[in-house]
């Protein structure tokens, strides 16, 4: 948990209180269904909680924006971001039933007002939000194909509506196809290693109804 006071210093005792209770949560929601891996469950805070919050130091979230996380698995970026932004709407999806119980959850058990989570796939959406969240589900090709009509067209943050993705790695290849990606290194926020090569990526969409 220090770790998470460390790089956000405005935590709210609340805040604190919530980010504190996600170990206990997971380690037994984990031992019932397998939404993370048994070894990361000891880094838990660095490699997931720290990882999805990394989003929110290249664009923190307004009041009354809507987020979409997809393919949240157990409940990552969105838990995190969520607690972080109390006053932001969030909607976590994933195609994977069992996943999507233990983010309901651990959202109650949090009580985070903020969150639905919804058993669905992302073409299958409904609405509009300001950004679409992921951490690395799939190739951004894909992921633009699934996510480019749920764009809302009003702007209320310092980043274009679109996509921002958690990524790893040399995305040259995968990112050609998308000249107006940005892409942000988390090591330029993150002193630990495991942030080395880990990025957020930033891709505006239009708004096409």
């Amino acid at each position: 948990m220090e770790i998470i006071s460390t790089y956000f210093k405005e935590l709210s005792d609340e805040q604190i209180s919530q980010f504190k209770q996600l170990e206990q949560l997971y380690a037994l929601w984990n031992a019932q269904i397998n939404v993370i891996s048994r070894k990361d469950i000891e880094t838990l805070y660095e490699r997931h909680v720290l990882h999805s919050l990394g989003i929110a130091k290249v664009q923190p979230f307004m009041p009354k924006s809507k987020i979409l996380d997809v393919g949240t698995g157990g409940g990552f970026p969105g838990i995190p971001l969520a607690i972080l932004f109390p006053e932001t709407r969030f909607l976590l999806v994933d195609s994977i039933g069992k996943k999507i119980k233990v983010v309901q959850e651990v959202a109650k058990a949090l009580g985070l007002q903020n969150v639905k989570a919804q058993h669905i796939r992302a073409e299958s959406v409904k609405g509009e939000f300001d950004f679409i969240v992921s951490r690395a589900v799939t190739n951004m090709d894909d992921f633009v194909k699934w996510t480019r009509k749920k764009v809302t067209k009003k702007q209320r943050h310092e980043l274009k509506n679109g996509i921002l993705y958690l990524k790893g790695g040399d995305l040259t290849e995968e990112l050609a196809n998308f000249p107006k990606a940005t892409t942000y290194n988390l090591s330029d926020y993150f002193k630990e290693d495991f942030f080395e090569t880990k990025k957020v990526v930033h891709l505006p969409l239009k708004y096409k109804p």
